[in-house]
C-alpha cells in the first residue's frame, strides 16, 4: 500500500485514505493551515498578468474607424 504525506506537516498517513476525514492532510489543523495560505495568497496558479482595468481598450460608439 503507498504512504501518503500530508502536505503541510509531511506526517505519514498510514493504512487507507478513507479512514482520514480530512484527506490529503492529517488533521483539521494541516487543512485550515492550507485554506489561510490559499486565502493569503500565497499560493498562486501560473498564468499571464490580466489588466483589471475594464474602461481600458473598451471602444466606445462613434471610435470606428471603418468609415
Amino acid at each position: 500500500m503507498k504512504k501518503t504525506k500530508c502536505p503541510i506537516c509531511e506526517a505519514v498517513l498510514p493504512g487507507n485514505w478513507q479512514d482520514y476525514p480530512d484527506y490529503p492532510f492529517c488533521s483539521k489543523r494541516c487543512r485550515t493551515i492550507d485554506l489561510g495560505r490559499w486565502l493569503g495568497e500565497d499560493y498562486r496558479v501560473a498564468g499571464q498578468d490580466v489588466d483589471l482595468d475594464p474602461d481600458e481598450n473598451r471602444s466606445t460608439p462613434g471610435d470606428d474607424d471603418g468609415s
